[in-house]
């Protein structure tokens, strides 16, 4: 947890330092106990904006190749990575997939927090697609809270094609927990859609994108 705290500082400086963010809602994340944070996803970089400026700490996936790149950069991205509760995921695998899932299942049952991008991979084009219901089916199967959150502006911190980082303002908006019903995994499909949808209403009154009724294009399954 020294660790966590200092990497989340140290992260957390850099990011307020160069980008000022305007952040509004952290008191909506729960003191204690397991949570869900379903963001928006526009850049690269959310995950690791949301891992510094949420209070506590709040496990996404990370490419397996973080973990495994060699030399001095590699160790860099491996520790920091690490140090946030990051997991590392295979390229290519399904993120929506069982095995995923359980991984996340297990880390709210030990009642820490974990991270979901409904949407299931990041828009390139800046509108909000349809979620993907693994969300729905952490949020009945452990009736843990789920907080939705609205990412503003953070594609402009590198964009397409770029590889430099350019410092811009951004806004992260923290929505209040939704509630739903502890039903256990066994539960039906559509009401597991019924939830997902809840979630991605309350993530677009916050980030105020335009919505698609269809999935954005990624490999990863409903």
């Amino acid at each position: 947890m020294a660790l966590f705290d200092a990497v989340r500082w140290t992260t957390r400086s850099l990011i307020s330092g160069s980008c000022r963010p305007t952040v509004i809602g952290l008191e909506n994340v729960p003191t204690d106990g397991p949570f869900i944070v379903a963001p928006n996803h526009l850049s690269f970089f959310d995950s690791v904006i949301v891992q510094a400026l949420m209070p506590r700490p709040v496990a996404f996936f990370a490419k397996a190749e973080y973990f495994t790149t060699t030399g001095v950069k590699g160790k860099a991205m491996k520790a920091f990575f690490e140090s946030v509760g990051s997991i590392p995921v295979e390229r290519g695998e399904q993120a929506a997939s069982v095995q995923a899932l359980r991984t996340l299942l297990d880390i709210l049952e030990s009642g820490k927090g974990i991270g979901i991008y409904p949407e299931g991979t990041r828009s390139r084009d800046g509108i909000l697609y349809r979620g993907r219901t693994g969300v729905g089916w952490l949020a009945l199967t452990t009736g843990a809270p789920v907080i939705p959150v609205g990412l503003i502006g953070t594609e402009n911190l590198q964009r397409a094609g770029e590889k430099g980082v350019r410092p811009q303002h951004f806004t992260m908006k923290v929505g209040e927990p939704l509630y739903f019903d502890k039903t256990g995994p066994d539960h039906s499909l559509p009401a597991r859609r019924q939830v997902t949808d809840r979630i991605m209403d309350a993530i677009a009154e916050l980030s105020g994108q335009e919505r698609s009724t269809s999935y954005n294009q990624s490999k990863i399954a409903e």
